[in-house]
């Protein structure tokens, strides 16, 4: 926060001995506190320049009210002519180790986080860790789950056909009758099987 300024050359060469503050006979404390933050002074009357020409809020206020008390035909924005407020620069305060370090940590936590979050669904297969073999298992599983079923079709298409043609022995009488109406079950009977199993199929690829 600004709590000075820096004093331009017109207030310096004022209160230079000859200067326009000279004839209002500044209080002696007033001058000598201005004098000293604007410096010592040279032997030609003039001020040096730098950081020595900060002036106070405080004494340019008791420099404006004494100027109004004494009626003074000097204005103090005409003494402050060149002047500029003075911002000091702010110094920022070295960061926590033990602060930065967390943080740094926490950063780390945070990136593996999200890259298991981004290769959650991807798998990798080795071949030096039984890969051949795995890939060789479910192949073997496969087969056998399709002669399963090939036989489990079969058995059940010979076992409705030899049901229908014992049973159909109470209504028909001819040979040829008796064989027709147990293929016509058995035709029946195996595409309510392959119907079920192509929709099983259709399941198990729509899995993978």
């Amino acid at each position: 926060m600004a709590s000075c300024l820096r004093a331009g050359g017109r207030l310096v060469r004022a209160l230079a001995p000859g200067g326009e503050l000279e004839p209002e006979q500044l209080p002696r404390k007033l001058r000598a506190e201005l004098e000293a933050v604007l410096g010592e002074k040279h032997k030609d009357g003039d001020f040096p320049s730098g950081p020595s020409r900060l002036v106070p809020f405080r004494l340019i206020r008791d420099l404006h009210q004494y100027l109004r008390e004494t009626g003074s035909t000097l204005y103090l924005h005409e003494l402050l002519e060149g002047s500029e407020i003075y911002l000091p620069e702010v110094v920022k305060p070295p960061r926590n180790p033990e602060l930065v370090a967390r943080l740094e940590k926490i950063k780390i936590q945070l990136a593996n986080e999200e890259y298991k979050r981004i290769t959650y669904n991807v798998t990798c297969q080795d071949s030096r860790h039984g890969g051949t073999l795995s890939d060789l298992g479910k192949q073997v599983r496969s087969v056998k789950a399709l002669v399963i079923t090939i036989f489990n079709f079969i058995v059940t298409v010979a076992a409705a056909f030899v049901c229908t043609y014992l049973g159909s022995q109470y209504i028909f009488t001819e040979m040829a009758s008796r064989v027709l109406a147990a293929l016509i079950v058995a035709s029946v009977v195996g595409l309510a099987e392959l119907y079920v199993m192509v929709r099983a199929m259709e399941g198990e690829l729509g899995e993978l």
